[in-house]
This record gives C-alpha cells, structure tokens and sequence, in this order.
C-alpha cells in the first residue's frame, strides 16, 4: 500500500504546480474551475472541457488572426452563444466552422493553454490551487480530456523542451536572431514553422508574444525557438550557464559551444 501511495505521490509531483490539486478534482469527479496565476483549468465531471492562459493565443485569437473566422463571425458567437456556455457550438450551428474543425481547434488551445498553467515558465510560480465549484466557461465544452491524459502530454512537452535545447533561458528573453549561421544550421535549414519565427523575430519579442503575432501555439513557437538556439541561429541569453532543471548538462562556460556543436549535428543529420 505505501509503495502505491508513494508511486502516486510521485505522478503528481512530475505533473508539475497543480498537478496534486487536479488529481484530486479528477477523482472526486468534480465540476468547476481551477485557478492559479496563470491560468484556470474548468472541469466536468473530473475531465478537463477547457483552459485559459494570458500566456497563450485563445481560441479566438487563432480563429480570426489565421483568417479562418472574421472578427465579426468570433464576436457574434460569443454575445449570441456565450450566455448560454455554448459558443463553441454555435458556430458550428450556424455554418462557420464544422465540428472537426471546432474540436481540433479547441484540443490544441486546451492544451496549449494547459501546459502553461501547470508549468509556468517562472519554476517559483504556485501552480493552480484555488477551485470555483460548479463554474462553467463560456464557450462550452467540446471534447473533454481525461486529467490522466492531460498530465501525460504535458509531461511529453516538457521533456521536448529540454530535449531541443536544455537552456531556457530563451523561453522569456526576447528573440534574437543571430546573423550568419554555420555550415551545419544551414544544412539542417528552418522548417515552414521556424522560418516564420525567424522572420517574426525582432530582438525585442519574446516567444510568447512571437506566438500571439502569428496566432499559432505558444507552445509549438517556445518549441521552435529552442530548436532555433540550438541549431545557432537565435542567441541563447547567459549562455554557458546551465539551468538547474538540467544537472545531466554541462555545467561550465567551456563546455557549452561543444554542447552547441552536438545539438547541430544531430538537428543536421535529423534533417538528412
């Protein structure tokens, strides 16, 4: 029994701030909305129907900055069906988006937004832990996701993250791009996505406000911009200065450019 409690202890801590508390709501089978500093998580019957970060494009936002709803279409769907926590719905009931459309649309600022509540980019942040019972976001639920699955997925992210590029430093300092990049970066060459962040990249934008620029995932753009460090063509802030989240890392000054080397090659020979 103790080693099944320690087992589930430990699931929750790798969560992430908030992990515990919505482990909890998910066994109760509660309803209502969980809020933190940054962001809140609403529940239906212990599955998560939506989240909302400030630190993320919402749904609307990615709607009508990608062209695919106009201004007018998104703001009549929220005073028309917001009353009613159906928004979401109504659009797909009056013919502006179908409901494949809606579900992908409202899965990926679910769990956009997800992931920066329960792992904030400022590690002294407290994750979410203050429940509203029986609250309901506007826009309604879609498809609901399982707590378990949520938890997974952000878990998946963070280990992408530190994967790309085990600085991050780069995810809150602005975007600078590098001039010149070597034989290697040019060989691996940006993707569609990172290309698009590269030209968004002004030396004064951080990731997230690239990402609300171009209406996309600030998950995908934080992605992106590791990626980019590491393949030398944005400038990683303090560099040579291991993250704490990182102790497998080199650790000194000297170690880092053969650190950098590394991180080319394989984005190079991925490339291939």
């Amino acid at each position: 029994m103790s080693a099944d409690l320690n087992g589930q202890d430990d699931a929750r801590a790798a969560a992430g701030p908030g992990g515990g508390t919505l482990a909890r709501l998910a066994a109760e089978r509660a309803t209502g909305a969980l809020h933190g500093r940054v962001g809140a998580l609403y529940l239906a019957d212990g599955a998560v129907v939506h989240a909302e970060s400030p630190a993320v494009p919402d749904v609307g936002w990615r709607l009508t900055a990608g062209g695919r709803l106009s201004p007018e279409c998104w703001d009549e769907a929220v005073e028309e069906g917001g009353p009613d926590y159906r928004a979401g719905t109504f659009l797909v009931e009056h013919g502006r988006l179908s409901r494949g459309e809606l579900e992908l649309c409202h899965l990926s600022a679910l769990f956009d937004a997800a992931f920066f509540v329960l792992s904030p980019l400022d590690a002294t942040q407290r994750g979410p832990e203050r429940f509203l019972s029986q609250a309901r976001h506007w826009f309604g639920p879609v498809r609901p996701v399982p707590v378990p699955l949520l938890q997974r997925e952000v878990r998946r992210r963070r280990r992408l993250l530190e994967r790309a590029w085990p600085w991050p430093e780069v995810d809150a300092a602005p975007v600078v791009p590098v001039a010149g990049p070597g034989p290697l970066a040019r060989a691996a060459g940006p993707t569609c996505g990172r290309r698009a962040v590269l030209e968004a990249a002004d030396g004064v934008r951080t990731p997230l406000q690239i990402a609300r620029a171009l209406g996309r995932s600030a998950f995908a753009t934080l992605l992106d911009v590791r990626r980019l460090a590491a393949a030398g063509l944005v400038r990683t802030p303090q560099a040579g200065v291991a993250p704490a989240r990182a102790p497998l890392r080199a650790a000194t000054a000297a170690a880092a450019p053969e650190v950098s080397l590394l991180y080319r090659i394989r984005d190079a020979l991925e490339a291939l």
